[in-house]
């Protein structure tokens, strides 16, 4: 039984090692925060997705139009990221942004989250999820593509104003770039920004004054690099890369590896195309139900585009047509999430164990509507996931006491069968057999606990609504580690204490394992997410309770 046990205790230990990892590939180092663009910005080409041949690396050459032969470009030459800066930016501030939109091709070069602090040691820095530094570059595009001549990303827009701010009382705020081509066609892109939301709307409005008939159609691309690695061996991420949502696949995770590998062509009804940042992500989702062609490429600088591109949309001479589009740049907030497109909730990754994750975090929600703490609501769902389990634990325990009884009797079968390993192990489970023991009975609130260890794990890294979420006290932020280590180390006399509960093992080699294992596991949760080492410290009292009552009860029955 002890030899289970120590088992058991490594496979926890391999899940710690596992989940330390991820932690350190997500906190082991702070996002970087573009002081300036333009003095970040070195070499380098923006690429627009076209298929005219003249444009260089253009990701037309792989995202041909549905139906379309080739392309024209309005510009032949790609220009490079320094002279789109130079062509100016439009500064928009909301209650939820701080936004730049580039004039040339409408771009939007960065975006902070307002209500999202880099750290709780810098609550006045918001969080800058878009950026045009070379060594994190994300930006979000769309253009216009058409044989005719159309603003893709490349395209100088002129605007009204250099800086916009929602006024306080105002629901919304517009900013309005305007194009217009030598023979007659009028672009008006218009970026809505909406009080209270990280959902911007994003029209093309087409105004055709020429003699013909102009047809095009609306693409949308994120373009980044992929994020520097903190260094060192990782096992497991937090995952960061594209996602697609299509008729044909609901939910498929684009990894930069992927598109290095393969570049992705699919033509599929509905959808939306992401890419996810941990905690956040940004997400083109068309505004209506449609037919669209999905990409991605690999560019030769590092780059990576993913997108889609709308059908084709034909105005008559002297009319106009809209191309109407919805961008989502912010937190992942599943319920916001779910009322913006189908699927666009799991985005939410938790992994394996989503079938447990996603109630436990619609329970914690509940809870912390109640008490209003997202530390209580871990101590309270601690007792609910206790309550549940107790017969079963109670009989676990119940064995293990049982098993304390049997430490003489178990001694003296030993000394009696010597090295005799055989006779030993038979003559134990004849006594197990006879006193109704099941050996294995203590090692089940291991096992069960697991499962539901993970699975909160995964809500406190992926939630991002306990994101620098405090409880009492010294502990500002349950997503992040204890920073003077009380928890951890409560968290290792509980596991002592819980040892000196349990039968002590005859071998002294296990023994010394076993008592080893409270340091080692202080250790590994030093550095955790001090919300799930709350979760434990809170299960390891309940447990101790529970345990030291039903023994007590078992010794004095005889």
């Amino acid at each position: 039984m002890e030899t289970r046990r120590i088992l058991l205790f490594f496979a926890l230990a391999a899940v710690v090692v596992l989940l330390y990892e991820a932690w350190q590939t997500d906190y082991g180092s702070q996002p970087v925060v573009a002081s300036s663009p333009s003095a970040q910005i070195t070499d380098g080409q923006f690429v627009a997705p076209q298929v005219s041949a003249d444009v260089p690396n253009s990701p037309a050459n792989y995202v041909q139009p549905l139906g379309d032969t080739a392309v024209t470009d309005s510009a032949t030459n790609v220009a490079p990221i320094q002279a789109l800066v130079d062509a100016g930016n439009i500064h928009v501030v909301t209650d939820k942004f701080d936004i730049d939109i580039a004039l040339a091709g409408g771009d939007i070069r960065r975006a902070n989250l307002r209500a999202y602090p880099v750290s709780i040691v810098e609550l006045d820095n918001p969080f800058p999820l878009m950026s045009t530094d070379p060594s994190n570059l994300f930006i979000a595009q769309s253009g216009l593509l058409s044989k005719s001549k159309a603003p893709d990303h490349h395209a100088i827009y002129s605007a009204e104003a250099s800086a916009y701010t929602m006024a306080e009382g105002s629901e919304s705020l517009q900013v309005v770039l305007y194009w217009q081509s030598d023979d007659g066609i009028e672009v008006e892109k218009t970026f809505t920004f909406t009080r209270g939301s990280h959902l911007i709307d994003v029209e093309h409005r087409i105004i055709n004054n020429s003699s013909a008939e102009w047809s095009g159609r609306v693409y949308r691309q994120f373009q980044r690099t992929e994020p520097d690695d903190a260094g060192g061996f990782r096992l497991i991420y937090t995952y960061t890369g594209g996602v697609l949502s299509n008729e044909e696949e609901k939910y498929e995770k684009i990894e930069f590896s992927d598109m290095r590998d393969k570049d992705v062509k699919l033509d599929s009804a509905n959808g939306w195309a992401a890419m996810i940042q941990h905690y956040f992500l940004a997400a083109w989702v068309p505004d209506k139900e449609q037919s669209n062609h999905y990409f991605s490429k690999a560019l030769d600088d590092g780059r990576y585009t993913l997108g889609l591109i709308a059908p084709t949309v034909s105005v008559a001479a002297g009319a106009q047509a809209i191309m109407a589009d919805k961008l989502y740049i912010g937190p992942k907030e599943q319920h916001v999430l779910e009322e913006i497109a189908p699927g666009l909730e799991l985005t939410v990754d938790y992994g394996i164990f989503d079938l447990f994750s996603r109630p436990l975090f619609w329970l914690l929600e509940k809870i912390h509507s109640l008490v209003g703490n997202w530390g209580w609501t871990i101590i309270i769902i601690t007792i609910i996931i206790k309550g549940v389990f107790f017969p079963l634990s109670a009989a676990s325990y119940r064995s293990m006491a049982n098993m304390r009884k049997l430490q003489p009797r178990i001694e003296t079968i030993r000394e009696r069968a010597g090295n005799d390993k055989q006779k030993m192990s038979k003559d134990m489970m004849a006594l197990y057999k006879t006193e109704k023991i099941n050996p294995l009975g203590g090692c089940l609130p291991m096992l069960i606990q697991i499962p539901i260890f993970i699975s909160l794990y995964w809500v406190l890294i992926e939630s991002v609504e306990l994101r620098q979420a405090p409880f009492i006290l010294w502990i500002s932020d349950l997503a992040i580690k204890d920073p003077y280590y009380v928890l951890p180390v409560l968290m290792g006399i509980t596991m002592w204490f819980q040892q000196r509960l349990n039968p002590k093992p005859p071998d002294p080699m296990q023994a010394k394992i076993l008592g080893a294992l409270p340091y080692v596991f202080t250790l590994f949760f030093a550095f955790f997410p001090s919300g799930l080492v709350l979760y434990w410290v809170s299960n390891s009292f309940l447990s101790i309770a529970q345990q030291w009552h039903i023994t007590r009860k078992v010794e004095r029955a005889g």
